[in-house]
């Protein structure tokens, strides 16, 4: 590809050409057919922005909280593992980048850089992202630990009571790294029998499979809504705050451009999406994310309306 990447799909033709077979598969691939995977990024292409016109939008103001840290765009960098596989400098490259766009990033407790590495390389706000184990002092020493290192929230994952089948990574032969946070906790050889590499402590028994609705019901209506999967353009982070989030994560981009060019990449990949947001939103008559509501949508389903 010639010239500078120009929208966050050149960047990953970049991570694929940079990355060797085997990691470019890990990261841009999903669970069997990759149906899920494929329909997360074409949902958005039924979708149709709305826009306002002879609306004042001398001034486009982007920044907005999440559970009262001010950021400058509604672009969070989702926990995502292993980032020394696309760089050698891994999470704590990442951290800086986010940092420099003054955003969030959420640490994968699948980090191939410690929770105390990335705390100590920069001063970016930080979240921490875990599972909860049937061995509850796993867990609480995850929490225990990004606490100290002065995390900001913990970001508890319930979508993965079984892991899921790659079937990429089973063909590829798959090898896990030793997870550094885990050190000292648990083993993590590998375990090959059923054929997908998948690390002991990351089995199917390690997770708790019990949790259900019935464990969060307190924190229901009390927590924002952050949208994540699919994000590839700023239209796309339009849509999502129009269907009611606060806020984007961006996984795969960010680790697309951690691959291609370093902390540099990443950072550029938020600002695309950050000035793509913006250009969405003056174009759509929309001075502040506030103004951004669902009438600025309207998906295949829904019939044309005035918005008068």
């Amino acid at each position: 590809m010639e010239g500078e990447p120009v929208n966050v799909n050149e960047f990953q033709e970049l991570a694929r050409q940079a990355l060797p077979k085997i990691y470019y598969d890990y990261y841009s691939g999903g669970a069997e057919d990759e149906y899920t995977l494929k329909q997360n990024v074409e949902a958005f292409q039924g979708i149709t922005i709305r826009p306002r016109i002879l609306v004042d939008i001398s001034r486009i103001d982007l920044s907005t909280t999440v559970l009262g840290y001010k950021i400058s765009a509604p672009i969070l960098i989702a926990p995502s593992a292993k980032h020394k596989w696309a760089h050698p400098e891994g999470e704590v490259a990442t951290a800086r980048a986010a940092a420099a766009c003054d955003t969030i990033m959420i640490l994968s407790y699948r980090s191939t850089c410690t929770i105390e590495e990335v705390a100590s390389s920069c001063n970016a706000v930080r979240f921490f992202q875990c599972y909860v184990y049937k061995r509850r002092d796993i867990s609480a020493n995850l929490v225990q630990r990004a606490e100290r290192c002065g995390y900001k929230a913990i970001v508890l994952t319930v979508d993965s009571p079984r892991l899921a089948r790659r079937e990429k990574d089973i063909k590829n032969k798959m090898v896990n790294p030793q997870l550094k946070n885990f050190e000292g906790l648990v083993s993590t050889q590998v375990s090959t029998d059923d054929g997908s590499n998948i690390e002991a402590f990351d089995a199917n028994t390690a997770f708790d499979a019990s949790l259900s609705w019935k464990v969060v019901d307190a924190v229901k209506g009390k927590v924002p809504v952050l949208f994540d999967g699919g994000i590839r353009r700023g239209t796309d982070v339009f849509t999502a705050l129009a269907l009611g989030a606060q806020a984007v994560l961006i996984g795969r981009p960010a680790v697309y451009g951690l691959a291609a060019k370093g902390e540099y990449g990443v950072k550029s990949v938020i600002e695309m999406l950050r000035d793509e947001l913006e250009l969405t939103m003056a174009l759509s008559g929309c001075p502040t994310l506030n103004h951004i509501s669902r009438k600025h949508v309207r998906t295949k389903h829904e019939r044309p309306r005035s918005m008068l």
